[in-house]
């Protein structure tokens, strides 16, 4: 039998990177401030009553027009390289994965946005993730994005915890992940979602719920933004994003994992005891 597996599972935009991950490149690139782009996408939506996730694929693609510029996946990827994370995310993956390891545990992450997956493919911490589920275009024949095949709102977000529970990752196979499952890959107990606000509450109130562990983290200073999710009952935790060595969020993690640790630890004598019975 291997060894338990933990998930964490992180929202992008504000809880890892910065700010929204367009911001950095894509955004400037059409000579719009990300003031200006978001507040036409708001307008947009609220015009046509469309979902804001769709709105802003839409509004990508249309705007970029207006000014030249095609959306190709090779494009996109490139508008990630330039996104600046808080601190201490670069090492922050290791060193969770030696803690778990040291701990007799498999960690493993996800991510799981609203944003594009094309430019998350293009950051320096793509490589860190088992699985990124983000909103993703389709391409013609010429590599031009012109559809949305993807899209990922705060309540679809959910799909994808019980998607990562049982293991099942392709996005058609609505099958495997709605069948009844004796043994989950990974229980809920063992899983950790960390975001940064109101679009995560659906996957924090669904992890909590089921014994798991939702932390919602807030930029230096700004602890406000989040306050009202501890106090509400939607999060065990609020913590500074500062994914740095003996950072607040590091050592609440690592209790986290200490806890996962001793109850898979007594679960496995419990299980020997009764086969011996």
């Amino acid at each position: 039998m291997g060894k338990p597996i933990i998930a964490l599972m992180y929202d992008f935009d504000k809880t890892l990177a910065l700010s929204d991950m367009q911001n950095f490149t894509f955004i400037p690139k059409l000579g719009y401030t990300p003031e200006e782009f978001w507040k036409y996408t708001e307008e947009f939506c609220k015009k046509y009553n469309m979902d804001k996730i769709l709105g802003y694929l839409y509004v990508m693609i249309d705007l970029a027009k207006q000014k030249g510029i095609k959306i190709t996946h090779e494009f996109l990827n490139e508008c990630g390289k330039q996104i600046k994370f808080f601190d201490g995310l670069t090492t922050w993956f290791s060193r969770i994965n030696e803690y778990a390891q040291s701990k007799g545990l498999i960690a493993e992450h996800y991510l799981i946005t609203s944003g594009n997956k094309e430019i998350v493919e293009g950051t320096s911490i793509f490589k860190e993730f088992k699985q990124v589920f983000g909103c993703e275009y389709l391409y013609d024949n010429d590599g031009n994005a012109f559809w949305p095949r993807t899209n990922i709102n705060y309540t679809t977000k959910t799909q994808y915890i019980f998607r990562i529970s049982k293991g099942v990752f392709d996005t058609y196979d609505d099958k495997s992940v709605n069948e009844k499952t004796p043994k989950r890959r990974i229980i809920y107990q063992n899983m950790i979602y960390i975001g940064d606000g109101l679009t995560d509450v659906p996957c924090m109130i669904l992890v909590k719920e089921n014994a798991g562990t939702s932390i919602a983290v807030y930029p230096k200073g700004k602890q406000e933004k989040v306050a009202h999710l501890f106090e509400d009952g939607r999060v065990n935790y609020i913590c500074k994003a500062d994914y740095s060595a003996n950072s607040e969020l590091e050592k609440v993690v690592k209790l986290v994992i200490d806890g996962i640790s001793i109850r898979e630890t007594l679960e496995s004598k419990r299980e020997k005891t009764e086969k011996s019975l």
